[in-house]
């Protein structure tokens, strides 16, 4: 029996059990990642006592965990959701540039498109992690380390260059801005000529959203406080504010899909002569952690695209995989095992 799903405040039935079948084509897919890659740091320690310098927690430390964050990030959830992924980025000669190149060596990535600069501060995000014996550390103070130098021009010519050369045989393009310099829309336009007729260039960007309007960008996955940012306005509750603002970042940047996350409020897919579809959060609204969540988005809206799902289609695929990842602690995937599994249980749910 078929599994469908009406959206909360939409017309489109989903055929739940379809979006099972555009997954497995995630195999194999070519994803650039444009992206400023991030070494997301969790350092852990149980308390011991207060000190007595300070009214502050004294950690003993337990254990330091590095994973991908920002672009790298990205590039990891779609290399779980089974895409061959080719990320094209900066890092430095640093330990936390070594973490991130050896943690995809190890995943067999290709990283001839990530440029190693001397002197380059890998840009990480440190967070302590404090708790007692038996119990799950809570985050108490995040240092954010951040390059000491914007990129010379030399370097953002070598970045375009290695993109275009990757954009020949991709069937997507990720783009994920976290304002560190590695991207920006000059060299997204050039990204954009270079790719084939059709394919999906998605886009995640944190603090200048609508400065992509003429660089080629097909769809974007801001979450609502961007969107809020870009039209200097406040949505919450106001479904005319949300409606306004969505139609205008369609129009002006010339999107054929836009999808803005909710946090528990959920999603909404904005599309050129469509109806604005409401999807509600997947899983539970309580979520564990919502570190990097928007990566996910980014990876798996842009992989279904480049599968051939529609865009309500993709962004109930995004949904369910972010879904799947806020309910792990720190930055987290989604893998392709997982978010089928997810599909089939939500598929069954509607059919019981």
């Amino acid at each position: 029996m078929t599994g469908k799903r009406q959206s909360a405040r939409g017309s489109e039935f989903v055929d739940l059990l379809s979006l099972g079948e555009c997954a497995e084509h995630f195999e194999g897919k070519r994803v650039v990642v444009l992206g400023d890659f991030v070494a997301d740091s969790f350092q852990s320690g149980d308390i011991t006592r207060v000190s007595r310098e300070a009214p502050v927690l004294i950690l003993r430390h337990r254990e330091t965990h590095i994973v991908p964050g920002g672009g790298a990030n990205a590039a990891n959830n779609l290399a779980a959701l089974g895409a061959r992924v080719i990320p094209v980025s900066v890092v430095g000669d640093d330990s936390a540039g070594d973490s991130l190149m050896s943690h995809f060596r190890e995943r067999g990535v290709d990283l001839s498109g990530v440029l190693r600069l001397h002197g380059y501060v890998t840009p990480t995000k440190t967070r302590f992690l404090a708790g007692w014996a038996h119990t799950v550390g809570q985050q108490v103070l995040r240092v954010d380390y951040e390059p000491r130098f914007e990129l010379k021009a030399s370097q953002l010519r070598k970045i375009r260059s290695l993109l275009k050369s990757k954009m020949k045989s991709a069937d997507a393009l990720a783009i994920s801005d976290y304002g560190f310099g590695v991207v920006n829309p000059e060299t997204v336009e050039a990204a954009a000529a270079a790719a084939k007729p059709g394919v999906p260039i998605g886009l995640d960007s944190r603090y200048r959203l609508r400065d992509y309007a003429r660089a080629g960008v097909t769809a974007a996955t801001p979450n609502e406080a961007e969107l809020e940012a870009a039209h200097h306005t406040v949505i919450g509750s106001n479904a005319e504010e949300l409606e306004r603002c969505g139609r205008s970042t369609l129009k002006v940047m010339r999107l054929r899909s836009l999808v803005v996350t909710r946090g528990r409020h959920g999603m909404a897919v904005f599309q050129p002569g469509e109806r604005t579809v409401h999807l509600p959060v997947r899983g539970s609204d309580q979520a564990v952690d919502v570190t990097g969540a928007g990566d996910t988005v980014l990876a798996a809206y842009t992989l279904a695209l480049a599968a051939g799902a529609s865009p309500v289609e993709a962004a109930h695929i995004a949904n369910i995989a972010g879904g799947i990842v806020v309910m792990k602690r720190g930055t987290a995937t989604a893998t392709r095992g997982e978010l089928l599994q997810a599909i089939r249980n939500a598929a069954s749910e509607t059919t019981s």
